[in-house]
């Protein structure tokens, strides 16, 4: 592994114990709510903050613990925060040549690797601009290949894409996607978007209140849930419940119905919002999970609404519909309703 490293530090009301790894080539998400420790986890991998506990070692070498503090100067690390940061008074090319120049390497190779860099992003065009030339999209390029330039061993990306406007996310995340694949050194991604984290990590780390609550690739991740806020971020219905038989689990909805399962005790069922039909009246025929429920919240979601219901029970439901299932079941927070899931849509795993 290029990081190994164990973050232990309390910091206010933060107690942090945080283990991250990550070998060559690869990126590892850290996602969690505002307050989980995600942002100091990675100014201590930078430098910015000391250990409190715990070790930072990258290619073998120590970074931080055991009595060692390498100073964030000396350490071969990429940061990127959500705000470029760009030297107002340097030009593109100027300021992705800043690191370069500032490890003694010579005007003109600097020059050379900063293009490199900007070419590899698409913006090599915008060389000769100065950032209050740039729209935030360009401008966040230009960060990306200043990160770069240096060579990091380790790149710390913290919200990265969050400060853009949303049409130009897609771009500025796909062009960062392309540009990891050929970065051979270790990623650390810090975000609160899923679909950050989905496009660009190769492993997923959830953290709550300073611990890891499930970490895994994304395909796991997003076929096994195993904690509330990970189902909420990547938009499934989760609930914990007990297998009693070969196809049921007894949950806060009621007995939920599955298309099978072989494990028995304690189990999680989930399924997707868009598996939750909406109904006027108690359905007949074909959904075999069937609740009543009261509408909480409405939100349009692009082309699709999210209806929240909350069920009996104390348990909640997302539902996703069209617009125009919103217009026709006159759907508002106090609506009363059913919800009907199939079988077939339902997955039970082992808790």
């Amino acid at each position: 592994m290029s990081l190994d490293a164990l973050v232990r530090l309390s910091r206010g009301g933060l107690d942090l114990d945080l283990p991250l790894r990550a070998g060559d080539g690869e990126v590892v998400a850290v996602l969690g709510p505002n307050g989980a420790g995600k942002t100091t986890a990675l100014h201590v991998l930078a430098g910015l903050v000391r250990l409190g506990g715990g070790h930072v070692r990258v290619d073998d070498e120590v970074w931080a613990g055991d009595g060692i503090h390498v100073d964030p100067s000396l350490r071969r690390v990429g940061l990127l925060a959500a705000d470029h940061l760009l030297f107002p008074h340097l030009s593109a090319r100027a300021n992705v040549a800043f690191g370069p120049r500032s490890r003694g390497t010579s005007r003109a190779d600097a020059a050379a690797r900063a293009d490199a860099e900007l070419d590899a992003l698409g913006a090599l065009d915008l060389a000769g601009l100065r950032p209050d030339r740039l729209s935030h999209g360009q401008a966040q390029r230009v960060a990306i290949a200043r990160a770069l330039a240096t060579d990091p061993r380790l790149l710390l990306l913290d919200e990265p894409l969050s400060a853009l406007d949303p049409e130009l996310r897609p771009l500025v995340r796909a062009t960062l996607a392309a540009r990891l694949r050929t970065y051979r050194g270790s990623t650390v991604l810090v975000t609160h978007d899923p679909l950050d984290a989905l496009t660009l990590a190769d492993h997923l780390v959830f953290v709550e209140a300073g611990r890891v609550v499930q970490e895994g690739s994304p395909a796991d991740v997003v076929a096994r849930p195993r904690n509330a806020y990970v189902a909420h971020v990547v938009g499934l219905n989760l609930y914990p419940g007990d297998a009693v038989g070969a196809d049921t689990v007894t949950t806060a909805l009621g007995p939920v119905v599955t298309s099978g399962h072989e494990h028995r005790g304690a189990s999680w069922v989930a399924f997707a919002p868009a598996a939750v039909a909406l109904y006027p009246h108690r359905p007949d025929g074909s959904p075999r999970n069937t609740w009543p429920g009261r509408v909480v919240a409405v939100e349009l979601v692009g082309q699709s609404a999210r209806v929240r219901l909350a069920a009996e029970g104390g348990a909640t439901v997302v539902a996703e519909v069209t617009p125009a299932s919103v217009a026709a079941l006159r759907l508002h927070p106090g609506t009363d309703l059913w919800a009907g899931v199939k079988a077939t849509e339902v997955s039970a795993y082992p808790a």
